[in-house]
């Protein structure tokens, strides 16, 4: 294993790749070293015939598990967006890259999403053969309240939950727990937290014979949670599938419930123009591919640091959560009735001729 103060352990256990996330004071937020140090043992591993398959874990304050990861290292893309740090650009493409890869591993790839799984957390894990929660799991995309978007393939997995779950979860950026997670095909079984240990550990004892049987025996272990969503299924769909941003807080202030007014108060928090930018990318990557999913969202990332020199929603909406943490974010617009179309379609226009595209060597 590599020394422990490193933010990423791997080792090979067993015929298991092991890699730990270990930056819990920062929830295992991913830096660029991190996805550097992920991406070069998820390589040496793909290539290597004694390596059977991955598992990934991450670590709290107290040991292993209790959290995966809660997203990027926003402190680090608030300075560096600041600054014009030429690592912001590394980040975002070698992160989409890392998302990519994991996606398409031809190993199987096991994610433990115990405890807080928010953004990158999620891209790193949605892409896996086994995706599993348990009684902690927080899983989440909340970077609208960061004037963010759901990155990290996003687009890609968020619309392709049933009905239109996809939308609430991306707009809203609302936290949900193990059994919705499972309906909403974002996972793919339970696991009581204190069975981790036991299963971590049986992938490096049991004496597998191939990947296949590494996927079959993990398999076995997954059971099912209670949903909570069913009682709110039929609004989200018919509200979230409504075409504009406006329209559905029209609808949601007429359905009147109190869920519905709890949703409209949290887009009202949220960045007026990212819930169009959201909006948009969501109804465009139910069509595509991965690849074309990541190449559009890098292009997303860019506009979001760079569209508007000085005035980047990205930048300031962490500043008020991360940095000053007055909880009080200048939006512009600062109201959803206020955004133009010029205004978020500006973000769909790639800033790279096709060939010359940072991620022009993906495919599916």
């Amino acid at each position: 294993m590599t020394e422990t103060n490193a933010l990423v352990l791997t080792e090979v256990r067993g015929r298991i790749g092991c890699i730990t996330l270990n930056r819990a004071r920062a929830l295992n937020a991913l830096s660029l070293e991190m996805v550097r140090e992920l991406m070069a043992a998820l390589l040496t591993w793909r290539d290597d015939p004694q390596v059977l398959a991955v598992a990934l874990r991450g670590s709290n304050k107290e040991g292993v598990f209790g959290a995966l990861c809660a997203g990027g290292d926003i402190r680090f893309l608030h300075q560096a967006g600041s600054t014009g740090n030429p690592q912001l650009e590394d980040f975002f493409t070698e992160e989409y890259a890392l998302n990519h890869l994991i996606h398409h591993y031809p190993k199987p790839y096991i994610a433990f999403m115990d405890g807080i799984v928010m953004g990158g957390g999620m891209g790193i894990s949605q892409g896996a053969s086994a995706r599993i929660v348990t009684e902690r799991t927080k899983m989440a995309m909340p970077e609208t309240a960061i004037g963010l978007f759901p990155d990290v393939g996003g687009g890609y997995f968020l619309s392709r939950c049933p009905g239109r779950a996809g939308e609430w979860l991306a707009l809203t950026g609302d936290t949900i727990g193990a059994g919705d997670a499972i309906a909403l095909n974002l996972a793919d079984g339970f696991v009581p937290s204190g069975r981790l240990a036991e299963i971590w550990e049986g992938l490096a004892t049991q004496a597998f014979t191939d990947g296949a049987a590494v996927q079959q025996w993990i398999d076995a272990q997954l059971g099912t949670a209670e949903t909570h969503l069913s009682v709110h299924q039929t609004a989200i769909d018919r509200i979230f599938a409504l075409p504009t941003v406006a329209a559905i807080v029209a609808a949601l202030e007429a359905e009147g419930s109190n869920w519905a007014l709890a949703t409209v108060a949290t887009l009202r928090k949220r960045s007026p123009l990212m819930l169009h930018v959201v909006l948009e990318q969501m109804r465009r990557a139910r069509a595509m591919g991965l690849s074309d999913d990541l190449r559009m969202e890098r292009d997303m990332v860019r506009h979001c640091f760079y569209l508007r020199p000085g005035q980047s929603e990205t930048v300031e909406g962490i500043r008020a959560l991360a940095v000053d943490k007055d909880h009080a974010p200048r939006w512009n617009p600062a109201r959803i009735e206020d955004v133009q179309d010029a205004d978020w379609q500006a973000f769909f226009a790639s800033p790279w001729p096709a060939y010359a595209h940072p991620l022009a060597g993906l495919a599916d």
